[in-house]
């Protein structure tokens, strides 16, 4: 077999990603019991926020902050598998699940930035906070509309070696450990604002070749 096809194969996705399986393997032993996709969402929201509070009161309490969110993240996945394995899925259910993560992960920009505001970071970075977190709001709202109008196949994620982009944000919980919560909410001000941008244009694109119908 020629290199470039084994590196090809290599870096083939893994469908479906990592965390999505674990999330599958962590909900099949519920699927039989009253717990409801809509209730793990719940708790996933609960989560995040609780964690974003965290890390807005700073020091050792971000540690466990970082925590909670990571296990936000992966709930996040497992309301979809066990609506997936129950039947159970809804439209309700599913723009449930997409403001929930809108609302945790601007919450925890916010956080995160009020919570380096009390440091040496001063106020710039609640500002850097702010930026970063309105992004992501806007993100998911842009990709709600562009889903509503092209399909869901429209907001599909790439896939490198079963890892998402949104799996970048399973990073939160080491660097905070490691103490790098400063670069990071900085690239996230950077990296969120332009991948909106990236968003409006793929939108944009869409109405422009629907003729700009509804």
């Amino acid at each position: 077999m020629p290199p470039e096809i084994r590196l090809a194969a290599r870096l083939a996705p893994i469908d479906p990603p990592w965390d999505q399986r674990l999330a599958r393997a962590l909900v099949r032993p519920l699927r039989h019991s009253r717990v409801t996709p809509n209730g793990i969402t719940t708790l996933s929201l609960i989560l995040g926020l609780l964690g974003a509070w965290l890390f807005a009161l700073g020091g050792s309490a971000a540690h466990v902050g970082g925590l909670l969110f990571m296990l936000s993240c992966l709930f996040d996945h497992a309301d979809g598998e066990l609506a997936r394995m129950t039947g159970r899925t809804s439209t309700f259910g599913h723009y449930y699940d997409l403001i929930a993560d809108a609302l945790v992960l601007s919450a925890l920009f916010l956080g995160i930035g009020a919570g380096l505001s009390a440091g040496e970071a001063g106020d710039g970075a609640l500002r850097l906070g702010l930026l970063a977190g309105g992004a992501t709001g806007l993100i998911v709202f842009l990709r709600l509309e562009l889903e509503r109008r092209a399909g869901k196949s429209a907001t599909r994620q790439p896939n490198l070696l079963g890892f998402e982009l949104q799996d970048l944000m399973y990073l939160v919980g080491p660097v905070t450990w490691l103490g790098g919560l400063e670069p990071f909410l900085t690239l996230a001000a950077i990296g969120a604002p332009l991948y909106a941008l990236l968003v409006l244009w793929t939108l944009a694109r869409h109405l422009q070749r629907a003729g700009g119908l509804l």
